[in-house]
């Protein structure tokens, strides 16, 4: 995916700046070691295999899926997508109900110009064994024209696709048809604006909270059936260019990733607590995580992350001086 000049030096001086919230914090994340893996850029924890995440590369892998164990960080099986042409730009997973996975093919390399994009859906595998799945394609577009996103959720009660466009002033909500068609166009309208440059996006396993999340900070919202409310900030790690964010399958950590070679998950509490699975069942409570705007942990500014703020401002200013020039 093309990024900004100033997001690629800024990603320069993050180790610099740095501590790694999982040494500081203990909080169970997890490095993954697979070599093949160096541009994770969505994350979905599995409901049937307890402790699995899957993920993907961004661009130029092909249409594998690779299930790592969080426990070791190590890839237990690698899925081929077999039935679609060639992915273009994956940016983002999703498991919705029934443990079937999603997958946005959603990202746009020319600034949102593609007239259309593209998602696949199929089942999870009950073994986790090196293995090709079917899968089946959904085209989509946007009401309002084509953009680039990297966020995508599915609803786990309804199984409805949410999309989030990418936009450094802010993007919106797009809402999918009620069931998507492999036959037609499927059309995602705006629903609600969201207030962030956002590279990925999650909803809780209950449903009721969406956590956003950009390359230096995350909101929380209610979901409120769609009509999102703003609750908080999130308190994102710092980490060399964030790409992805999950919920656990409890609902009680948000664990955020990133692109490079052995790159780190990290897990932070999630805000409002852990949430039951949409069944009801084999949920768990934990304390709150980020805190609401203005006040609490989730409010706080690491100097690490306030000194990568300074330079990324100073770097998108020498930036429009070169425009003016």
């Amino acid at each position: 995916m093309r990024r900004p000049f100033a997001l690629l030096a800024a990603a320069l001086l993050v180790g610099a700046f740095a501590v790694p919230a999982s040494a500081a914090d203990g909080d169970g994340g997890f490095t993954i070691e697979d070599p093949r893996i160096t541009e994770s850029s969505g994350l979905a924890a599995s409901r049937l295999h307890p402790g699995i995440y899957w993920t993907h590369n961004d661009s130029d892998d092909g249409p594998y899926l690779y299930a790592v164990d969080g426990s070791t960080g190590k890839t237990v099986a690698r899925v081929t997508l077999s039935g679609i042409g060639s992915p273009r730009d994956v940016e983002a997973i999703s498991i919705g109900p029934g443990n079937q996975i999603y997958v946005g093919d959603i990202g746009d390399n020319l600034g949102g110009t593609w007239p259309y994009v593209w998602i696949y859906r199929l089942p999870e595998p009950e073994k986790l064994t090196d293995r090709t799945v079917r899968a089946t394609q959904y085209v989509v577009k946007y009401s309002d024209g084509a953009r680039d996103a990297e966020s995508m959720v599915v609803h786990p009660r309804t199984g409805r696709v949410y999309l989030i466009d990418k936009k450094e002033d802010g993007g919106h909500l797009y809402e999918g048809p009620a069931e998507l068609s492999a036959s037609a166009t499927n059309v995602f309208r705006p629903v609600a604006a969201v207030d962030l440059w956002a590279t990925d996006a999650a909803l809780s396993p209950d449903g009721e909270r969406l956590a956003v999340r950009g390359y230096f900070g995350g909101i929380w919202y209610a979901w409120n059936g769609g009509k999102i409310q703003r609750k908080g900030r999130l308190n994102v790690p710092l980490q060399g260019q964030g790409e992805s964010v999950t919920y656990s399958a409890d609902g009680a950590k948000l664990l955020y990733g990133s692109e490079g070679a052995g790159s780190s998950v990290v897990a932070q509490d999630a805000p409002g607590g852990g949430s039951a699975s949409p069944s009801g069942s084999g949920g768990s409570s934990a304390a709150a995580g980020g805190g609401q705007d203005g006040g609490g942990p989730g409010g706080e500014i690491k100097i690490g992350a306030l000194a990568l703020v300074v330079v990324c401002a100073a770097l998108f200013g020498l930036r429009r001086l070169f425009r003016r020039g």
